[in-house]
Formats: structure tokens, sequence, C-alpha cells
């Protein structure tokens, strides 16, 4: 193997199985994880447990889809900038049929932009079929630009890519109108289960989700999240599934709810920023064809509707993850312990102890 094409060996792990019901899959199916935070495994694997204890398990919801890239054009003065922007509004249908030149998968949903003094950006979004889409967007927003310094006057060349998008940045925009997979996961636990299982209550866990993620949260500056660690989740399965690991950054972006329910709890997760796909780059290597395959991400289905089902498996691994450790934090101790306890029992089966 040449230096080129060498592989960097992260550890990796299936768990589960979850149990997943929602608008675009019912199924259980075990998780792969690549990270070498070993206590993560574990406790993604509580999590899942849990949802097996549920009737109907984790429900996920994919309520929106859209891949962004934004250009950046100069124009003369902010009046030319404001025409060209309604210009560009007004013949959304003409640019439209501009990306069905280019790409067979790519179709513009929406155009947004921000005048800043004679800066136009615009903010194309647009379906991408089963790819994460970070390349075929790059290519219909440069064949867009084009189209557009030709017949609109007055505006000039800026960039291609003016961070309008956002791509694998925490910003606002991506929090509030989302780019990737937005899905959001709902698991209502019984009573018992909560006390059983997770060893707390649902009132414990909703004053932590309170008091941690979202006023921990607030006071630190966080940008639209509220959230334990999305970030764990996330990354270990984008390894694991040949994703473009730094879109952790925006995935990570989410908000955790969590309701006592006279005992029960009702625990949810949204993920505006889920950005994932089960063709393109990244996905030739073997092992990674084998964990989409197994997940059932591999099927003839009609475009999309593999890397949707990705999506929500990916956002119920993210659930497990949280409300385990959610839980594991609302008892003095639990999580050093555990920590402690599986991080010292892998450092012994590699020294052979």
């Amino acid at each position: 193997m040449t230096e080129a094409h060498a592989t960097a060996g992260v550890p990796m792990k299936w768990v589960g199985p979850l149990r997943i019901s929602g608008n675009v899959a019912t199924t259980e199916t075990e998780v792969p994880l690549a990270t070498y935070e070993s206590p993560l495994w574990p406790s993604v694997g509580r999590g899942a447990k849990v949802s097996r204890l549920v009737e109907g398990g984790i429900v996920a919801t994919l309520v929106d889809e859209r891949m962004t890239r934004s250009v950046l054009v100069e124009a003369v003065d902010a009046q030319t900038a404001y025409t060209a922007a309604r210009t560009i509004d007004a013949r959304i249908d003409e640019l439209r049929d501009v990306v069905r030149t280019c790409s067979r998968f790519a179709e513009l949903i929406a155009i947004r932009h921000e005048i800043n003094a004679n800066l136009l950006f615009i903010r194309f979004e647009f379906r991408t079929g089963d790819a994460s889409g970070h390349n075929m967007a790059t290519l219909a927003s440069d064949v867009l630009l084009g189209h557009l310094l030709q017949t609109i006057p007055g505006i000039s060349y800026g960039s291609i890519s003016g961070n309008y998008c956002t791509d694998k940045k925490a910003t606002a925009i991506n929090g509030i109108l989302g780019r990737g997979k937005n899905v959001v996961t709902e698991l209502l636990i019984p009573r018992d289960v909560v006390e059983r299982t997770l060893h707390t209550t649902a009132a414990k866990i909703v004053q932590l989700n309170i008091r941690k993620n979202m006023l921990g949260t607030l006071l630190a500056g966080g940008i639209r999240s509220a959230n334990a660690h999305f970030a764990n989740m996330l990354l270990g399965f984008y390894l694991a599934t040949g994703q473009d690991a730094a879109n952790i950054v925006e995935g990570s972006q989410g908000v955790v709810m969590a309701e006592d329910r006279d005992g029960d709890l009702y625990f949810a997760c949204t993920l505006p920023n889920l950005i994932v796909g089960t063709v393109g780059n990244g996905k030739g290597l073997g092992f990674v064809e084998t964990n989409l395959t197994r997940l059932g991400c591999r099927e003839d289905r009609a475009p999309g509707e593999n890397a949707r089902r990705l999506a929500v498996i990916a956002a119920a691994t993210v659930l497990c993850g949280e409300l385990s450790l959610l839980a594991a934090q609302t008892n003095p101790g639990e999580l050093m312990r555990a920590h402690v306890q599986l991080e010292r029992a892998n450092e012994s089966v590699k020294v052979g102890v």
C-alpha cells in the first residue's frame, strides 16, 4: 500500500440494535461507530437497549433536506445589488433549467440572498439524491454563477463560495434554515424503564437538560444548540460510513427536549444539519461499502431514499448516546467510574495484562 492510499485505523464496533420507526424507515439495526473514545460504545448501547423496550422505538421524522452553496458577486452599488437579487428571484424557473443541464440529480429548490454594502451573497439550495451533495452543489452553483454574470448587468465575480452556505462552521443560518437532512427523533420511555435501565428519573433528566444543555450552553454563548455531546456519536458514525467528518461542526448543532410526563420521560433530539450520503467521495472503501450494506443503505431504491435512511439511523444513534450520557450525569460519579473502568480494561487488553 502506497503512502498516498494509506488508511488510518480507527477502532470500530457495532452497537445495538436500535429500534426505529417514522416517516423514512421502520427497522431494527445495529450501528457502526469508529472512535478512540471506547466508553461511547456501551453508552450508545444502553440507549439502544432503551429503544427496544419501547413499542415503536425511536420515532425519527425527516422534516427537510437541502444542500447549499453560496456564491458572492460584487455590484456597482447597493441599488444594483438589490435589483440583481430581485431579478434572480423572478428567474428561478430559468435557473432550475440551467441546473438540469449540468446534473442528473441536483435540483434547485430555493434561493436566498443577503446584501451587504455593494456585495450580494446568493445562497442556492439543492436536493442532491443519495449524495451528501457538496461537489454537486458547488458544480451547479458554478454554472449558475457563470449564467448570472452573463445575463445580469452591473455585477461581477466575487467568489464561488461566500461563506453564507455555511460549510463546516457553526452558524445561526444553518441552525435556522438547515443544511443537509433535518431530523427529529423522539422517544417516550416508561417510568420503570427509566429507573431500571437508566438508573434515574424523568424529573432528574429534565432538570439536568434545562440547567446543563440549555442554561449552560446559553451562558457559554452556544449557537443554536442545546445538547451534551451530539458530536461524539456523529463523528463515530460519519467515520464508519464514509462521510466528510468535518461536517460534524454544523451537524452537532441541535437541541434536546426532555419532559416529565407523570414519571414517564419524553426525550427528543432535533438535528437540523445532518450531512450524509450513500454515494460519492469516501464511499469507495471496502469497509464503508460493507457498513452501508449492513445498514440497509445500498438497496435499489428511488434516488435519495438510501441517504434518508442513513440520516434517520444517524439521528437515532445520536439520541441513544445523548440519553445515556444525561442519565449518567444525574448520578454523582457514574460518568467518571464508567470511563475509568472501560478505558483501563481496554488498556489491559492492549498490553496483554
